[in-house]
């Protein structure tokens, strides 16, 4: 068997190749960013064709300074930014619209509707989410009403939806020469319109949104021995790979981070944050705020399901304190500027420039920055931004306390913001539990790769994995009971004086 595995990881701000060993350690990558194109207030959009074009560009470069051939690799995973829709037609392979990124909330009165007269209710039940912006269902729905000529094509068979990985899929195995239009269980659980249940699209939900269901990708395992079709040659790799993982980019962390054990739990920290709770097959509902997802799916065994606290806005905020306000040149500033001061000086930021996602589900809030005074200056800005980024976080773990009675001894994390030691050593103060970082950090990338080589045998059973996870960093909580009681109501005060600021009625 081939010694590699690869995995493109499709992201919201960037797309990176990366390339793994049987030891889970990496030999290879490239990553390319793409515009965040932001046409109005509340509205974010990116470009398939330049998505495509990218992940060609980073496959080809990786695969050449690693000195590596098609053949060198056992299979191909692929992992990416979840609820990001794109329609296109399958016949001319050009998309309809921009991408609607997860972020944009120009669907609001789309979900406020759905509360009002009810079918909110039938969505949490069937498909474990809240009639929210975040979600793909209604940006299908905007298109379709505002896009000329999307809903005949869609009625003809020719328009079709995906999120990013059915997008690049179907450009792997072939785009209009017969190429596979398919997605993953994680990413369908992500749009409002798969029922949870029977991992199918379900009529009802489909109906809520008046979306032709000739539309929709065929649904598979995340990890899928029958494989999604094969990487042909004539693409980026150069010769027949199989793709055989497909998994939404937070499920994948948690392949990355071996958190296949009801109660395991972990955090990523990247343009927002996501903590995922392993429930097993139990399909657990939340009564706090947070989303039941699928977790994952080996082939024909079970589901596995996850509770999840899905935050907008963590490392895009720190990205707003370098493009917009210009107080740093490079997001690693910030960890220097706010360690400048020991404290954030009374000031609070709540980033909620998307409105707030979990456990609030308010489309009405916008961002704002309370407690200031003459003697603040932008270091006390830049520390409350990375407090907000883990207060986010404890009040993902407060809801997923009381959904599931378990209390975390250690909190994993991942993603690019966990580099930040002085946020990591905030986010273990905040929470009063130890905060602990792998030594691979790119763990959703890592987890494609796990998804696709257990399908193919590269690696034989979840076990061989575990044994490739180790500890590079651990962070042990410093402020004692007082101080974080008083952090977190300073928090939850702010965040009250956020909402209500959008009429979304």
């Amino acid at each position: 068997m081939a010694d590699f595995v690869g995995a493109v990881d499709q992201g919201t701000t960037s797309t990176r190749f990366m390339i793994f060993d049987h030891g889970g350690n990496e030999v290879g990558r490239h990553q390319l960013e793409h515009e965040q194109i932001l046409p109005q207030a509340g509205w974010v959009e990116h470009n398939p064709i330049e998505i495509w074009d990218r992940t060609v560009s980073v496959i080809r470069t990786a695969m050449q300074k690693a000195n590596l051939q098609a053949s060198d690799l056992a299979a191909l995973g692929i992992t990416n930014q979840r609820e990001t829709t794109v329609v296109w037609n399958r016949r001319t392979g050009r998309p309809y619209y921009n991408a609607i990124v997860w972020q944009d909330t120009r669907t609001d009165r789309i979900a406020s509707a759905l509360d009002r007269d009810g079918r909110g209710d039938v969505i949490r039940q069937k498909a474990g989410l809240p009639p929210a912006t975040y979600f793909s269902g209604g940006k299908i729905q905007w298109i379709l009403e505002n896009v000329d000529g999307v809903r005949e094509a869609a009625e003809r068979g020719e328009a079709v939806f995906g999120n990013t990985d059915s997008w690049l899929l179907w450009h792997l195995t072939g785009g209009v020469d017969g190429g596979n239009h398919i997605t993953d269980v994680t990413n369908a659980s992500r749009t409002m319109l798969m029922n949870l249940e029977t991992l199918e699209w379900d009529d009802e939900l489909l109906s809520f949104f008046n979306i032709p269901r000739q539309m929709l990708p065929e649904i598979r395992p995340s990890s899928d021995p029958n494989t999604y079709g094969m990487a042909h040659a004539p693409g980026p790799l150069g010769g027949d790979v199989p793709l055989t993982g497909d998994l939404g980019d937070q499920q994948a962390a948690m392949f990355g981070q071996v958190c296949f054990a009801p109660g395991e739990a972990k955090n990523t920290y990247g343009t927002g944050n996501f903590m995922l709770l392993n429930t097993g097959t139990e399909l657990v509902r939340s009564n706090n705020g947070l989303l039941t997802t699928v977790c994952y799916k080996f082939g024909d065994a079970a589901p596995v399901y996850a509770l999840e606290g899905s935050i907008a806005v963590t490392g895009s905020a720190v990205q707003w304190l370098r493009d917009q306000l210009h107080i740093i040149n490079a997001a690693s500033e910030s960890e220097t500027l706010a360690a400048s001061v020991p404290d954030s000086g009374g000031v609070c930021f709540v980033p909620a420039f998307s409105g707030l996602f979990a456990p609030y589900w308010r489309s009405d809030a916008r961002g704002a920055i309370v407690g200031l005074s003459r003697f603040n200056t932008d270091a006390h800005i830049a520390r409350a931004t990375l407090e907000s980024i883990c207060y986010q976080s404890r009040d993902v773990v407060e809801a997923m306390a009381q959904d599931s009675g378990v209390t975390l001894d250690v909190l994993k994390v991942d993603g690019g913001i966990t580099v930040n030691e002085l946020c990591m050593q905030i986010q273990a103060d905040v929470l009063g539990v130890a905060v602990s970082r792998p030594v691979v950090a790119e763990t959703t990338a890592l987890g494609a790769a796990y998804a696709a080589g257990l399908a193919v045998g590269f690696w034989k059973s979840t076990d061989e994995l575990r044994e490739n996870w180790n500890e590079s960093r651990r962070w042990q909580p410093e402020w004692n009971d007082e101080q974080r009681a008083d952090g977190y109501g300073r928090w939850k005060k702010a965040v009250q004086r956020t909402l209500d600021w959008v009429d979304v009625d």
